[in-house]
């Protein structure tokens, strides 16, 4: 969307006149600001249902006239239980969600701002969901948020004081907030006072008070006035009764003059104008108002819940005088007629808060807010990796940015990488995530907000291959750092041969290999590629069609058993290897086609023939390797720079013992297709996703017993690359060389890239557990050159 917003959408809700009235002040600043947009309405209640807008309004008025004990109960429940408030919500936001769809549609908005909580939690249900990509604000007219009011997929939150900011993040740690002006009409501004009175017909002389409880004139307002006119030095008391007619039929059967009361009163800022002192019991829009004018406030036996909290909140800024009795309210009357110097500091205080800040800037900055999201927890295929960690083995995946050589010394790489992280990094989500990691509870991501390049990018100067080799073991060998957004960078610079490496490390619960790769292109490429759309119009499966390969799939994985083999498996060491291997694309294409085997089936027959060599196999000795595919499909949005891992695996048995290689490579790419059609990359998805439904713990405890020795002897991924030649800062990146990590009690990894004219070819290591992962890259080199020269099967 552009700067100036076309369409700007106000949810509302008629419960008293409070949020209109913040919000014909959002309408009155947004015209202001934006000349030519258009300014719609929605009222929230009446879109939940055509009874729910009277059965609301009756609810509020019974509970604060009749049973105030019961509206505290419930305030109260709101912050003490997190788990009543945060159930309440999502029954709410999912009702008003539901029904503000239509509404949405129907306006097209480019902002919408909502001024009532209830509205509030039906666009974050919306948000939530990815239903909603505008800028969503919401305008907290009450001084203190309560729970209701703020939630973590809110772009902003505008409140009314640096108190109020505090109250909002203890009601919502997520929610971002900030301090507005109070949101009230441009009329509502400090005027003189005699000029206001002779505005109204009051005399110009004389002490007044208003006294003025919102539309719906409830609470104490009787005692109010009495309390009023019991102060030596108050001359006229007006009474504001609203829509309470009754009310204002009891005070205008008053035998006394200095009572003045009024109904409805359609010019409210010129009476406000005309007090010396402004009574309330709410602390909504009449406080602000009150404010806004520059009138010393007095809170009078706050109504039950958000009053009583707002009328604290007030007087602990210094913007009211809590009187909780009338005793209270006569005593401070009498002081400040008594004293018109605390009475003008009180004024000046009002005045400062009411000036602090411009409404329309405040307004105008909603149009350019910066998509917000709060803690969600992890997807089920995420958090198995955050399960599946251990102290010896670390979740983390990465890769080696090998470039060409250059003359670029090492300072030049660090400010080069330094600003494409300031760039670019805080449009990336797998870089901008933090885990959150509570003790029997769900893994959840937070939203770090702004990156720190220094927290994640270091660069290095190396002298030398066994240099590289020692700086490369230290990296990957450290575990990445979990306090912040996990993921680092190092950039490791030779100046002797001109050769730089940039290498990165992420926790595996950010992403599978393919959104890696994609965030770092993103990140760091030159041409700075953005993620392909996910394809429109694709047909979803339908439920039969899912579930008939789920259930071959499930039978194949229970038939598969255990590992018949125990090779490279035992117990996990701290220590790794790491080794490299380059092919050429174009001769492993050609080799695949001659032997009639796709590129993958002959890349994963390599591994095992390597495997063959390294471990002697004797006649029907089986390795089993546990094989990753993408499943990208983009139906649901996980196109290549989706975060997070859309992998379904299956494992494989790999034929070591001794036989010709290219029968081995025949026996490898039949495994591989049979397993396939035997449905178990869905039945492994489906698995995956159900144990994610089982509560925290036992999810935890059952990863860590399947994702172990018992069941596979290595991981051996293949991945999708790029074809196109892809340069950083001028210089070519011809081959990336993928860093996969272990499963416990497994010792090796090997993992597979197609990179321009290169595959590049990763293989981590346990030395307690595998031999050095540099022989084995060589045994790789090895077996690939003896079958492009064997015959084909």
């Amino acid at each position: 969307m552009t700067v100036q917003p076309r369409r700007v959408l106000l949810i509302s809700a008629t419960i008293g006149e409070g949020h209109n009235a913040t919000g014909r002040a959002v309408e009155e600043a947004a015209r202001r600001v934006w000349p030519g947009c258009a300014v719609s309405w929605s009222d929230a209640l009446r879109v939940m249902g055509r009874w729910v807008s009277p059965a609301f309004n009756r609810i509020y008025v019974v509970n604060v006239e009749t049973t105030p004990w019961l509206y505290d109960f419930f305030y109260d429940s709101l912050w003490r239980h997190r788990w009543f408030a945060n159930g309440c919500r999502r029954f709410v936001g999912a009702w008003a969600g539901r029904r503000l769809r239509p509404v949405l549609a129907e306006h097209r908005p480019d902002l919408v701002v909502s001024t009532y909580p209830l509205g509030t939690a039906g666009l974050n249900w919306l948000r939530r969901r990815g239903e909603l990509d505008v800028p969503v604000a919401a305008v907290v007219s009450d001084f203190s948020p309560h729970p209701f009011w703020v939630y973590p997929e809110v772009d902003l939150h505008y409140v009314m004081s640096e108190a109020s900011l505090r109250a909002l993040h203890r009601a919502e740690p997520d929610a971002v907030g900030a301090v507005c002006a109070p949101p009230v009409v441009r009329a509502f501004r400090p005027t003189d006072r005699a000029a206001a009175r002779r505005s109204v017909g009051l005399p110009e002389q004389g002490f007044a008070v208003l006294v003025s409880c919102g539309s719906f004139g409830f609470g104490a307002v009787d005692r109010a006035v009495e309390a009023c006119l019991r102060a030596d030095g108050v001359d006229r008391v007006v009474v504001v009764c609203g829509r309470n007619e009754p009310l204002r039929r009891r005070f205008a059967d008053r035998d006394d003059p200095r009572v003045v009361a009024l109904g409805w009163v359609d010019d409210m800022p010129m009476l406000t104008g005309c007090a010396d002192v402004v009574v309330s019991n709410a602390g909504g829009a009449t406080a602000l108002e009150a404010v806004a004018c520059g009138r010393a406030l007095v809170m009078f036996e706050p109504i039950a819940g958000h009053g009583r909290a707002n009328a604290e909140l007030m007087a602990e800024a210094g913007l009211a005088e809590l009187c909780p009795t009338a005793q209270d309210l006569t005593a401070t009357l009498r002081h400040w007629t008594s004293d018109p110097d605390v009475l003008a500091e009180r004024e000046q205080t009002a005045l400062k808060h009411g000036l602090a800040g411009e409404f329309d800037e405040q307004v105008a900055a909603l149009a350019t807010l910066p998509r917000h999201h709060g803690r969600r927890p992890l997807r089920a295929q995420d958090a198995f990796f955050v399960h599946a960690t251990t102290p010896q083995v670390p979740q983390q995946t990465g890769a080696v940015l090998a470039l060409e050589s250059n003359a670029r010394s090492t300072g030049e790489w660090h400010d080069l990488l330094t600003s494409r992280i300031e760039e670019r990094a805080a449009s990336l989500p797998m870089l901008t995530r933090r885990l959150v990691l509570r003790r029997a509870r769900r893994p959840q991501w937070a939203r770090a907000g702004s990156v720190d390049p220094t927290a994640h990018l270091r660069c290095r100067e190396a002298h030398g291959e066994r240099d590289v080799r020692r700086l490369v073991h230290e990296f990957f060998t450290a575990p990445v750092r979990t306090d912040r957004p996990p993921w680092e960078l190092l950039a490791v610079n030779d100046p002797d041969t001109g050769r730089t490496s940039v290498l990165s490390k992420m926790h595996h619960s950010l992403g599978d290999g393919v959104a890696i790769t994609s965030t770092l292109l993103a990140l760091l490429a030159d041409d700075a590629p953005t993620p392909p759309a996910a394809p429109t119009g694709a047909r979803r499966p339908g439920v039969l069609e899912r579930a008939a390969p789920v259930l071959r799939g499930l039978v194949s994985l229970a038939r598969a058993g255990s590992s018949p083999s125990r090779a490279l498996t035992g117990r996990s060491t701290s220590g790794r290897t790491f080794g490299t291997a380059e092919l050429a694309a174009a001769e492993v294409r050609a080799c695949a086609r001659a032997h009639g085997v796709g590129s993958t089936a002959l890349l994963v027959g390599v591994v095992a023939e390597a495997l063959h060599r390294a471990l002697d196999g004797a006649p029907g000795d089986v390795f089993r390797a546990m094989v990753p595919r993408t499943a990208r499909t983009g139906r649901d949005g996980a196109g290549a720079g989706a975060p997070g891992n859309h992998t379904q695996s299956f494992s494989v048995d790999l034929p070591i013992g001794p036989m010709p290689p290219a029968r081995r490579l025949a026996d490898v790419a039949a495994a591989l297709d049979a397993r396939e059609r035997a449905g178990q990359p869905a039945a492994a998805g489906a698995v995956l996703a159900a144990l994610g439904r089982l509560p925290a713990p036992v999810h935890a405890w059952l990863v860590r017993r399947i994702y172990q020795r018992r069941f596979f002897n290595a991981v051996v991924s293949v991945m999708p690359g790029r074809r196109r030649p892809t340069r950083i800062g001028g210089v070519l990146l011809p081959v990336v060389l993928p860093v996969l990590p272990l499963a416990d009690g497994v010792g090796l990894a090997v993992g597979v890239v197609n990179w321009g004219e290169r595959v590049g070819i990763g293989i981590t290591a346990d030395p307690g557990l595998a031999p050095d992962a540099r022989a084995l890259a060589d045994l790789v080199r090895d077996a690939f050159t003896d079958l492009q020269g064997g015959e084909p099967t």
